[in-house]
């Protein structure tokens, strides 16, 4: 499910995974202050960070750093995940690691503007308090005319100062309660709880065995039929079909 990929000087595809029974007995002997068993899970971990990582990934984030921040929700996840509660650690991590993935990307990741672009907007703005005395009425057009400059130069240099209104800014609705922007933008293919089912039910395919795993992925990520697979993995189509039903039984118990 996770490609070969080096980030942070990590070859992904060695990371090694950790079975549900490993990752419950590891947790125990983390919170008894075993700090091998820590490093041990944090490791069989990072696919589950490296999942979510995926979805930030852009021209002006760098994936180690983003990747980096991802692991630092995962320590927190480790170091604050009560065993009492009941609930799979993944179902608790992934919303701590999306949200210190997304507290880099608001803090750490600001745009920079190029000497000669703020050179030339204060300029610009100098003329335009200038013209300000003379005329209410100042105009992008008007600017340019006095600096002798085009008008789409005017704008972008003007544009390129301006703060930025950020996704994760706070705004209010009518009641007071604090709200951010983000929040108020819905995408019913890429909000939280879709990113976070996803991620749960990868790690749950990832710990099918090798034949499981080829049939799933066959039947519900291509679209093959029972048919196709049984030619394809040279088992009858019986064997197939309750392979698959084993296969679905674990992934839901996984998930649940």
């Amino acid at each position: 499910m996770i490609s070969k990929v080096v980030i942070c000087g990590v070859d992904t595809s060695g990371l090694p995974k950790l079975t549900a029974a490993e990752q419950d007995e590891l947790m125990r002997r983390i919170k008894s202050g075993d700090a091998a068993a820590r490093e041990r899970f944090i490791v069989g971990n990072m696919r589950l960070v490296l999942s979510l990582v995926r979805r930030f990934w852009a021209k002006n984030a760098n994936a180690d750093d983003v990747f980096q921040a991802g692991c630092v929700g995962l320590i927190k996840a480790i170091d604050n995940f009560d065993l009492s509660v009941g609930v799979k650690f993944s179902t608790y991590a992934v919303p701590l690691i999306i949200g210190e993935i997304k507290r880099y990307l608001r803090d750490g990741n600001s745009l920079r503007v190029s000497r000669s672009i703020r050179d030339t907007a204060y300029r610009i703005l100098k003329v335009r308090e200038q013209l300000e005395t003379e005329d209410d009425n100042v105009t992008y057009d008007k600017i340019a005319d006095k600096m002798n400059i085009a008008v789409s130069e005017v704008a972008y240099a003007l544009d390129a100062i301006s703060d930025p209104v950020s996704l994760y800014d706070p705004v209010y609705n009518k009641s007071g309660d604090e709200l951010l922007l983000v929040d108020q933008i819905f995408d019913k293919k890429n909000n939280d709880e879709v990113w976070t089912e996803r991620a749960a039910l990868y790690e749950a395919i990832s710990r099918l065995d090798e034949r499981e795993k080829s049939i799933v992925l066959l039947r519900y990520f291509e679209g093959k039929t029972q048919t196709e697979i049984s030619a394809a993995v040279g088992i009858s189509q019986a064997q197939v079909s309750r392979l698959e039903k084993s296969a679905l039984g674990r992934i839901r118990e996984e998930i649940g």
